[in-house]
């Protein structure tokens, strides 16, 4: 795979890419007749990710701020990023090996997309790799707790960053194939 397309350096799907999103834009998706339960539970599963990270994110400042207790902080982020990490796992490994060679078999055009995308959840798994070893770090954190939190809130920024721009690509590659030809067999 082209390095510049790698998730660390690509800003959005490239053109060749993206032909059916010209035909099925972002903003008129809940509004099409081919928009289903699959799509709006996809969306759906993608918007609980950025709500957690969100959380996790806010949580980190409220704590770098000691406008939370540490026994606080810790639960919520024991709690939010288990959640975090279990769910992403799961999902990616459903879409990796179910949901998309079953996408790309309804148009081959779009098969380095699916690759693509593919290659991002591993590179991702790196970035949960990090985030939960930064995690840790700071559940077992007897001194210098602000520290730890700091360094723990740059890892949760950066794989926001990251996972955002996944989403989005995989939204404006997956939807688009459902609504132009259907869930039928997914």
């Amino acid at each position: 795979m082209d390095e510049k397309l790698s998730l660390n350096y690509r800003t959005a799907l490239p053109d060749a890419l993206r032909v059916l999103l010209e035909d099925y834009p972002r903003t008129g998706w809940t509004q099409d007749s081919g928009y289903n339960g699959l799509i709006q539970f996809w969306l759906e599963r993608h918007m609980m990710f950025r709500d957690l990270l969100a959380r996790l994110n806010s949580l980190c400042e409220h704590r770098l701020d000691k406008a939370i207790a540490p026994e606080v902080f810790a639960s919520n982020l024991a709690q939010y990023g288990s959640l975090l990490v279990s769910e992403l796992h799961g999902h990616h490994t459903i879409e990796d090996h179910h949901y998309f060679p079953l996408l790309v078999s309804k148009d081959n055009r779009l098969s380095q997309g699916f690759e693509l995308l593919d290659s991002d959840h591993h590179l991702l798994d790196a970035y949960l790799q990090g985030f939960v070893d930064q995690a840790n770090a700071v559940l077992s954190q007897q001194n210098e707790e602000t520290n730890a939190v700091s360094a723990f809130h740059d890892t949760v920024e950066r794989l926001s960053e990251k996972l955002d721009r996944h989403l989005i690509d995989e939204e404006e590659l997956v939807v688009p194939v459902l609504l132009k030809y259907g869930a039928h067999g997914l």
